[in-house]
């Protein structure tokens, strides 16, 4: 029997493919935080001052408007893509069908995306509010359907 685990099966292989887009995504918003603190000079610790600001007069500040939006965000990821990428895994190991499992990780990876430009551009809400709603929804389907195969 094979593995659901298996780059041979395709929901796993899709699975595979949009859990990296979105990690990537995630990964990527510390590195764009680190921009934003770079470019304005706004520093967290005593250290990063001493070592990257371009004046030594500057203060330890938490409270840089654009700097902590980016830093949501970030929290924001980690509070949805990670329950995506473990309920997801157990998702995949119900054997669901290919054209379910591809739809409910496209939908939750275009939702992502969506939510980060309606975050960092900022787009008027409710687009940032629904597009983190879409993607909890998947979540909660994903879960759903892991309960009802085991139940």
């Amino acid at each position: 029997m094979a593995s659901p685990f298996s780059l041979d099966n395709p929901v796993f292989s899709k699975f595979a493919l949009y859990s990296t887009v979105v990690l990537s995504k995630t990964l990527c918003m510390s590195e764009l935080t680190t921009l934003y603190r770079m470019r304005k000079q706004v520093f967290a610790n005593e250290e990063d001052i001493q070592g990257f600001a371009k004046s030594k007069h500057i203060e330890v500040t938490t409270s840089d408007a654009s700097v902590e939006r980016v830093r949501r965000c970030h929290l924001n990821d980690l509070e949805s893509v990670l329950p995506f990428v473990l309920v997801g895994l157990m998702y995949v190991s119900t054997k669901p069908g290919v054209v379910e499992a591809s739809r409910v990780f496209q939908v939750f990876t275009a939702a992502r995306l969506l939510h980060t430009a309606a975050y960092l551009i900022p787009l008027p809400q409710p687009s940032r509010a629904l597009t983190f709603l879409t993607g909890y929804g998947v979540t909660f389907f994903m879960a759903y359907k892991v309960f009802k195969a085991v139940y």
